[in-house]
This record gives C-alpha cells, structure tokens and sequence, in this order.
C-alpha cells in the first residue's frame, strides 16, 4: 500500500509538471520564471509578500540572476513590484492581475475536474488526506534542504 500512495505521489507530480509546462510554454516562459511565479503567487496567498532576496533564496539563485528572472516577468507583465513598507528600499514582488487572468483561464478546468474528485470525499476524509499531503511536504521538503548544498561527484 505505502509504495503504492509512493508511486501515485510520484506520478501525480509529474503530471502536474507537465502541465505546468505546458502552461510556460504557452506563455513564453522559461521554468525559472514559472517556478518564481508560483513562489510569489504561494507567498501572497498567504498573506506573506516575497521580496527579491527572499525569491531568490527559494530558487536557489544568484542575485543577478533573481533580478534577471524579475525583469524578465515584469517586462512581460506577469510581475510587479511594489514598495509597501515604511522603508521604502524594501521591495515585494506581487502577482499582476493579467497574469492572474491567464492562469485562471489555463487552469480553471483542472480546478473544476479536482474539485469533483474532492466532492466524492467526506470532510473527513479530506482532513485525513490534508494530514497525510502535509507530512510527506514536510518529509520532501526536509530532504531537500538535507541534499540542495551537496556537490556533485566527479565521474570516474
């Protein structure tokens, strides 16, 4: 049963990947600039605005580069940034309302097709499911912290 839920985890991300790419390539997006999109749109749901340094932080990226992937989405009017603080240095990197537009319109039908699935469930059920997703985010996300900073090895 475990390498079963294993191998539907495993597949569900990758299909998930695909259509996330789908979604880039449509747009003219390189999976970076997908990757901080969605880091910026997760940050505002939760209320918790990404700044430059933050971003690039989750990407893993250089600062020249996070500034790169910035410009890159706000020239193409997926990013905005704003100044929202009392210091006026701070920068937040917002979700600009055309780019919600196109996600809302791309993934609105794969939103309708999960919520059908999750309607055939209890509340129960779906907290029960909720526990299980939170513990194996938390499982994935604590390994990747653990290999992010390792080398490569050299091939012999």
């Amino acid at each position: 049963m475990q390498a079963d839920l294993v191998d539907l985890l495993r597949l569900y991300s990758i299909e998930a990947q695909h259509v996330a790419n789908s979604f880039a390539h449509l747009q003219g997006l390189h999976h970076t600039d997908l990757q901080a999109l969605a880091a910026v749109m997760h940050a505002e749901r939760r209320g918790d605005p990404l700044t430059p340094g933050r971003l690039g932080q989750q990407l893993g990226l250089s600062s020249g580069a996070t500034t790169a992937v910035i410009d890159r989405l706000e020239r193409a009017g997926h990013l905005r940034r704003t100044r929202e603080s009392a210091d006026r240095r701070v920068v937040h990197l917002r979700y600009a309302e055309p780019a919600m537009a196109l996600a809302r319109e791309f993934f609105e039908p794969l939103g309708a097709r999960s919520h059908a699935v999750m309607d055939e469930f209890s509340v129960e059920d779906l907290s029960m499911v909720r526990q299980f997703l939170t513990g194996m985010l938390e499982a994935i996300t604590e390994h990747h912290r653990e290999v992010r900073t390792r080398t490569p090895t050299a091939e012999a």
